[in-house]
Order: C-alpha cells, then sequence, then structure tokens
C-alpha cells in the first residue's frame, strides 16, 4: 500500500493562548475528553462538561472508571475546529480530580449539568485547573486581541 504524504496547510500558524482565554473557550463548548489512568494505562473518556471559574466539572456513576480518578492527577481537553479551513482552537486543562461533597454545589453542578447518556449519575467531580494549555490555529494575516 502506497503512502500519501500531504503538504501542510499553507498560511496557518498556531497561537499559545492565555490562560483566562484558554478557559474562557473550555467553558463555551459542553464536550471534552478525560485522560486519566486505569488499570496502569491511559484512558480517555468523553464526556459532558461545565467550567465553574477554574474547575471542569463532569458527572459520573458508580461503577464508572471515571470514579476512580478521585484524588489522582488528569488531563481535560476540549475543542473545536472548522473543517474546511482547519482553524480552530485545542484547551487542555491538568489538575487533580475530587469528588464535589458539598450538597449546595451538587445540586448547583446537577441543575447546571445534564448527562447527554440516558443515565443516572450520581457523583460530581471537580478538576482543578493547575496547569492550562491551550492553542489556536489561525490564518497567518488574522490578528488576534
Amino acid at each position: 500500500m502506497e503512502t500519501v504524504r500531504r503538504e501542510p496547510a499553507r498560511g496557518l500558524r498556531l497561537v499559545e493562548l492565555a490562560r483566562v482565554e484558554a478557559l474562557a473557550l473550555l467553558g463555551e463548548v459542553s464536550l471534552g475528553r478525560v485522560v486519566f489512568t486505569d488499570r496502569a494505562l491511559p484512558a480517555v473518556r468523553l464526556v459532558n462538561h461545565v467550567v465553574d471559574r477554574e474547575t471542569v466539572i463532569i458527572r459520573t456513576h458508580l461503577g464508572s472508571a471515571l470514579l476512580s480518578t478521585a484524588g489522582e492527577v488528569v488531563a481535560y481537553e476540549a475543542d473545536a475546529f472548522d473543517l474546511q479551513t482547519h482553524e480552530g482552537w485545542s484547551v487542555v486543562v491538568t489538575g487533580t480530580a475530587r469528588i464535589v461533597r458539598d450538597e449546595k454545589d451538587i445540586a448547583r453542578y446537577e441543575q447546571l449539568l445534564r448527562p447527554w447518556v440516558d443515565q443516572h449519575m450520581e457523583y460530581v467531580i471537580g478538576i482543578r485547573a493547575a496547569i492550562v494549555t491551550g492553542y489556536r490555529i489561525v490564518k497567518h494575516d488574522r490578528d488576534l486581541l
């Protein structure tokens, strides 16, 4: 089988995002990926989220591998790209996953974050942003504020 090599897209550049902008972009989308360790191997789960200040909030259920991340360092990634122009952004938040235990916070997050799947999600997990990295892919001639 012949390998097809494609030239990189011309006219695009990578721009690093400031922490505040990266978190704001993350808050504009509702779907991302949690990266964690499951039985000593890397694992990725697609989940919906909300961002509360500098914490990514997700919900999970008893028996989920995500529940075992409590107290562990995880990464959370979300992005948005235009498939035609290849412009877009990607943000990664790295931090320690913690089970939310405050009843008022749990009730608030249950209202803000509805699971996309038809399953009861009785646990709320917060990932406090210790490290935030983000990048935009933009046209060379595009000005950024």
